[in-house]
């Protein structure tokens, strides 16, 4: 797997766990225990995609 893609792919499960945190924010009786699991693999993916893009790119 290439950099862009990796890198995208990654992009959007941040994207997709940040809406997934805004709706179970939103929802009444939300469940705490979602939340910080939605909340540490969002920072999970966010430590991943810093450490993807300080990594020097090779030359062709």
């Amino acid at each position: 797997m290439n950099f862009k893609s990796r890198f995208y792919r990654l992009t959007e499960l941040h994207r997709r766990l940040d809406d997934a945190l805004r709706r179970e924010n939103r929802r009444r009786g939300a469940d705490p225990f979602r939340l910080l699991r939605l909340q540490s693999l969002k920072l999970a993916v966010r430590n991943r995609l810093a450490t993807l893009s300080r990594q020097p790119a090779l030359a062709l």
